[in-house]
């Protein structure tokens, strides 16, 4: 029988917690649950009024992994959803989880959360910028901070701040705090800076996702900026081959680093890490860190 735990009020029935998910550290799906209660704060202000994506794995990283914007079968009456519209297939519903219970429940079902760039209030006006920077090997997230320093300097250029979190795979994701926005601007906008970062950086960065284009630079991808895409939300467990973990960093970490497994954080890492920084990403939650779009061209 599956033990019965109450959240918030909430009856949650949590299944096969002593399953190995990470074989590789032996990590348990009991273990991936309690990671997301302990972490529960931040994750939930990140996610808050953002329909969600979930990547679920589980079996783990190395078993059937699938990727689902619906309500999965048999959710729970009391977590909530929103409508979400489609320009080909009509309007969807999507979750949002708001709170500890909901929470609780999508970490039993073994998943990445992802989002989109605005909330269930405004689709397709984003009030966020992206920019995953994705190293293709030999490069590694070391290159990966060199562009995102060109990055950030150019951002500042135009008014704009900039904060960063490792992807929990391989690279970084750097956002921006943006007044709401079309999602095509926004992406119009990206797309420019990474072609820019190209003609600046020849060596180190590519804005194509051409595969042929790829090996030793820095792929800059614009693309999770459009209104359909979805990005990794801060403080999510990665499918990966150990339980990464999507992390906020800071400028001088990423200005220090030499090595990737400088800015490589398992689970275990992350509430020694919010006791010391507290949530870095704490100020993309403040609306008046939000700037507009700059309306000028691209230099």
């Amino acid at each position: 029988m599956s033990p019965i735990t109450v959240v918030e009020g909430r009856r949650l029935s949590l299944t096969n917690l002593d399953k190995v998910i990470y074989p590789e550290t032996g990590t348990t799906k009991g273990e991936v649950v309690h990671y997301c209660t302990i972490t529960a704060d931040p994750l939930l202000a990140h996610l808050h009024d953002r329909p969600l994506s979930f990547l679920r794995y589980p079996d783990g990283p190395d078993g059937q992994r699938f990727f689902t914007k619906n309500v999965p079968p048999g959710t729970p009456s009391w977590v909530q959803t929103c409508e979400v519209p489609h320009t080909t297939s009509g309007p969807t519903r999507q979750v949002l989880v708001q709170d500890l219970s909901s929470l609780v429940w999508a970490a039993n079902l073994v998943v990445e959360l992802h989002a989109p760039q605005w909330t269930s209030g405004a689709p397709g006006r984003a009030d966020r910028l992206v920019f995953d920077l994705d190293p293709g090997a030999p490069a590694t997230v070391v290159e990966c901070c060199t562009a995102a320093e060109w990055l950030h300097d150019r951002l500042a250029a135009d008014g704009l701040g900039v904060w960063a979190k490792t992807s929990g795979s391989k690279g970084l994701h750097l956002v921006v705090p943006v007044e709401p926005t079309p999602s095509e601007r926004t992406t119009a906008y990206a797309r420019s800076l990474a072609v820019e970062a190209q003609r600046a950086l020849p060596d180190l960065v590519v804005h194509k996702m051409t595969k042929a284009l790829r090996p030793g630079k820095v792929f800059i991808d614009f693309s999770q900026n459009a209104a359909a895409k979805t990005t990794a939300v801060a403080y999510t467990l990665r499918a990966r081959a150990t339980p990464t973990v999507s992390t906020p960093v800071t400028w001088d970490e990423i200005a220090d680093c030499t090595d990737p497994a400088q800015l490589t954080f398992r689970f275990e890492a992350i509430a020694p890490r919010l006791a010391r920084h507290g949530d870095l990403l704490a100020p993309l939650l403040d609306p008046s860190r939000a700037r507009p779009l700059p309306s000028h061209r691209p230099r």
